[in-house]
């Protein structure tokens, strides 16, 4: 870094600007590579344990349920072209406070939690590509701190950097479930692997094959979860009005077919009982498929494919906090940016402090459920505010999601949200927790802004101007 802090441009009422350096590429890249990630790799055994042969229904199922919310997405993100995302139109169309904080935080610390779990799943990925066994877990936790310290710098630099890295990064990732596509099909080809397992349900005593797909889809929509993202770098879009619509729908097409390909590839190669044991299913497959290739290959690959998923998480919650605070629904300071590479540094730090907290003390091998459940819940308001705001217009000519998609993405998402889907007891759970947390953290900001900032918490919506910065 060239600059420190005390560089940093000065907090004025006016907003300042990021710097627009993402086209039609770099916004597909981004997509694409923040959809695949460390879900796919980890969860197809999972979800083959709860539906059977048919893993790829669940994933298709996914796939829908993401597409009909991404047109809401798309509105939203054409007719208010700004960073903030879901908390910016959840605000913009009900203007509760409260509601606006606590859905930033859900979104927030999905984002966090994820990134978090992708460092300590990179940590132990490189000691086994490295063939290195650690003696002590610490060496662990100070590799995953090292790696989050190093996303944190690529992020401090600028989001041209960033996302140039993400380049790099969704090529490899995209790699390796190509390798494991291309292994399916060479083996079927050969006459190996066996096809009529697609059919089969592994449908539990009492349990219906509906039941068995929606609790399966509950699990595998952790994996089309990503594309949200996106929204938040709106600021530093080229033209983002004219290219979100046709990136995002295109970038979640791609990823929906990989995944069905992946699950194809998966199941008629290793059965399903043998994909759901352990944390590597997608190995199981490339050993079983083609038993020459190199292991430790797809070992790297697997550890560049969380590394992956870990900076995008933070680029988005860094750029929600920052678009946050100049709604008011969080302190002004997250809202400074360096003067000269114009990134949100305050905003940065804060969130890889809590990342390092997360590392070092939570245990998040029971988050993936929780993530996708409150992803799942604020899809839900998503897919309202979309129907709310159609009150209010603008000037500009933006993308218009037909009525029915945002009705049956918010029937399709509470549903699946819901404990009708089968979803797991622990996700209420521990979701309640961080809803205290967040109704903790909600408190101390309103004190603050009313008493110490001395300004009003509550933002009054006909103050922004749709098409400039946020007042």
């Amino acid at each position: 870094m060239s600059e420190s802090p005390s560089a940093a441009e000065p907090q004025t009422g006016e907003r300042p600007e990021l710097k627009r350096v993402m086209g039609p590429g770099l916004l597909l890249l981004f997509v694409v590579g923040d959809i695949l990630g460390t879900g796919v790799y980890a969860l197809t055994g999972k979800v083959a344990g709860e539906v059977g042969g048919a893993v790829w229904l669940p994933f298709l199922c996914a796939f829908i349920v993401a597409l009909l919310t991404a047109t809401s997405y798309l509105e939203l993100v054409t007719k208010y072209p700004k960073a903030g995302g879901a908390a910016v139109y959840t605000h913009k169309a009900f203007g509760i406070h409260f509601l606006t904080f606590l859905l930033t935080f859900a979104v927030m610390c999905s984002g966090l939690t994820s990134a978090s779990s992708a460092s300590k799943a990179f940590a132990a990925n490189f000691f086994t590509a490295a063939d290195i066994d650690p003696e002590r877990g610490s060496l662990l936790m100070i590799t995953a701190l090292g790696f989050m310290t190093l996303i944190a710098l690529v992020n401090l630099r600028g989001v041209g950097e960033s996302v140039k890295a993400n380049v790099v990064l969704t090529c490899v990732e995209l790699s390796g479930l190509l390798i494991v596509i291309g292994i399916g099909a060479w083996a079927l080809a050969g006459g190996d692997g066996d096809t009529s397992r697609l059919t089969d349900f592994n449908v539990p005593s009492g349990e219906s094959p509906f039941g068995a797909v929606t609790a399966a889809t509950a699990l595998a929509f952790f994996a089309m979860v990503g594309f949200e993202d996106s929204v938040n770098m709106a600021e530093e879009t080229k033209d983002p009005i004219r290219i979100f619509p046709k990136m995002m729908l295109t970038g979640l097409c791609i990823t929906g077919v990989i995944y069905v390909l992946v699950a194809i590839s998966a199941v008629t190669l290793v059965s399903p009982e043998d994909l759901n044991e352990g944390a590597t299913p997608l190995l199981k497959v490339v050993q079983a498929g083609a038993p020459g290739f190199p292991l430790e290959v797809f070992a790297w690959i697997t550890m560049f494919a969380v590394a992956n998923s870990a900076l995008i998480n933070m680029l988005m919650a860094s750029r929600l906090l920052y678009g946050m605070s100049h709604e008011q629904v969080l302190p002004g300071p997250l809202g400074r940016v360096l003067r000269r590479r114009r990134t949100p540094w305050i905003a940065i730090l804060f969130t890889t402090l809590l990342a390092f907290f997360l590392i070092g003390y939570a245990d998040l091998a029971a988050l993936g459920g929780t993530t996708a459940f409150l992803l799942l819940c604020v899809f839900a308001i998503v897919n309202v505010a979309v129907l709310v705001l159609r009150r209010d217009r603008v000037e500009h000519k933006h993308f218009h999601a037909p009525t029915a998609l945002p009705l049956l993405g918010v029937v399709l998402c509470v549903y699946l949200a819901s404990p009708l889907s089968g979803r797991d007891s622990a996700d209420y759970k521990i979701a309640g927790w961080l809803m205290l947390i967040g109704v903790a953290l909600w408190a101390i900001t309103w004190l603050l802004n009313k008493y110490v900032f001395k300004r009003h918490a509550e933002f009054d919506p006909s103050h922004i101007d749709p098409s400039g910065p946020v007042n």
